[in-house]
């Protein structure tokens, strides 16, 4: 700066090349995503309202751009992962995360496969990227085990497979609103479930079984009181509407 306070000649310029910057690579981000990688960068600069040697001088190939649009994209879910990870509910802040970047990326799987690409390409700035998404992935999602609600045999590599598979989904049912059904219970397998998980509906068919004798006398399930049979019907299971509802709600909390 200047004593009067101005910006000189050379600050000017700078902040003029990265406004340019920012303006090219906002274009390439809408221009990638409507039309894949097939786009010319003249296209891009006429979207970004700067001229072709703007756009060169920035980013001197058109891999070259492709890399730093996925850099800056990968950035914003590592960003996105980390602020999740402040949140007082891990789990519930895991499943969120993992809904925000399937329907924030439709129609576009290549985020994954870039991100777990070891065969020479992405290059460092990528790498770069990718490395810093999956800490910040990792660390929300061992916050979300330790809590008890995601699966414990669940490694930050299965969850960018999923990430891969559930992109797919959205792309292949042209999902544009939000998450798609069917990727929205591909993510839910993730969750931790009870290691029998209808243990009370198991201990309640086994009571019956084993609470009659050979005269057909049965118990209730619930409080073993003996249940009325009047001989026209179905034979109940329970000796009271008090009893099957108690034993619904602990075959309801059983599936959770």
């Amino acid at each position: 700066m200047t004593a009067s306070g101005d910006a000189t000649p050379s600050q000017a310029a700078r902040a003029d090349a990265r406004r340019n910057r920012a303006l090219v690579l906002a274009a390439a981000q809408r221009a990638f995503a409507e039309h894949g990688s097939s786009v010319s960068l003249a296209e891009v600069a006429r979207r970004a309202g700067v001229g072709a040697g703007t756009v060169y001088r920035h980013f001197p190939t058109k891999f070259d751009l492709l890399e730093a649009v996925m850099q800056q994209r990968v950035d914003r879910m590592a960003k996105l992962a980390a602020d999740h990870l402040a949140a007082p509910d891990p789990g519930a802040a895991f499943f969120d995360f993992c809904t925000e970047v399937v329907a924030a990326t439709p129609g576009n799987d290549a985020l994954c496969e870039l991100v777990q690409s070891d065969d020479g390409w992405p290059r460092a700035l990528l790498m770069g990227a990718g490395a810093r998404f999956q800490k910040a992935l990792g660390a929300l999602l061992l916050a979300a085990q330790r809590q008890g609600a995601v699966r414990a045999d669940i490694e930050v590599a299965d969850v960018l497979a999923i990430f891969t598979g559930c992109v797919a989904i959205q792309r292949l049912q042209k999902s544009t609103d939000g998450i798609d059904r069917t990727a929205a219970m591909v993510l839910d397998a993730m969750r931790a479930r009870p290691g029998v998980t209808n243990l009370v509906a198991e201990i309640d068919s086994r009571n019956e079984k084993a609470e009659r004798n050979e005269t057909g006398e049965q118990h209730c399930p619930v409080c073993d009181s003996a249940v009325r049979h009047t001989g026209t019907g179905r034979r109940p299971r329970y000796c009271s509407a008090a009893c099957r509802q108690k034993a619904h709600r602990r075959r309801a909390a059983a599936r959770r």
